[in-house]
């Protein structure tokens, strides 16, 4: 891959993400300009979006970590809350791919893959709250209840006013890029 390939495809990620965050309905923004270009199929674009919420999340969880040194699980929580806030469209995108896959639906490859990105987020998300010492089917479930307490707990009003304040001008761009 070339640095201008490797540069046009970081750039229409950025689009991708942008278009799924005014969207929000969990589906592939194909209609993107430079799409087909960028990404060879959804499992190649899926990757990509796996990695780039893999690293914001790790992110975010050390600065809350930094932040809040004494409530370690909290942080972790309130890490993936706002890792939620930043790419609300990216998580849309994940967690419908997780549904297709948990249903039988997306190709065996495709389904292992998921399946290992989430057991590892999940086992980051455990490691980092203080909450388990080493990796396997234990600490994963460990990481599962705190993503479930950061869903079940994330502040409604807040999604709701970011919602509100994206939905109008991102709207207009997504129709525009389409």
């Amino acid at each position: 891959m070339t640095w201008t390939s490797y540069r046009n495809r970081g750039e229409t990620l950025r689009r991708v993400a942008a278009a799924a965050d005014a969207r929000r309905d969990g589906l592939v923004p194909r209609d993107v300009p430079g799409f087909d270009e960028a990404f060879a199929d959804d499992a190649d674009l899926l990757g990509a979006l796996l990695l780039r919420w893999h690293t914001r999340l790790a992110g975010r969880v050390e600065r809350e970590l930094l932040a809040e040194p004494h409530d370690l699980p909290g942080s972790v929580v309130r890490a993936w809350q706002l890792t939620a806030e930043e790419e609300p469209g990216v998580l849309a995108i994940l967690d419908h791919h997780r549904e297709l896959a948990a249903r039988g639906e997306l190709s065996p490859e495709l389904t292992s893959a998921l399946g290992k990105a989430s057991a590892k987020e999940r086992s980051l998300l455990a490691l980092m709250a203080g909450l388990a010492s080493g990796q396997g089917p234990a600490t994963v479930a460990v990481g599962a209840r705190l993503e479930q307490q950061a869903r079940e707990t994330a502040p409604r009003h807040a999604r709701e006013e970011q919602i509100v304040r994206l939905s109008l001008i991102d709207r207009l761009k997504a129709a525009l890029a389409a």
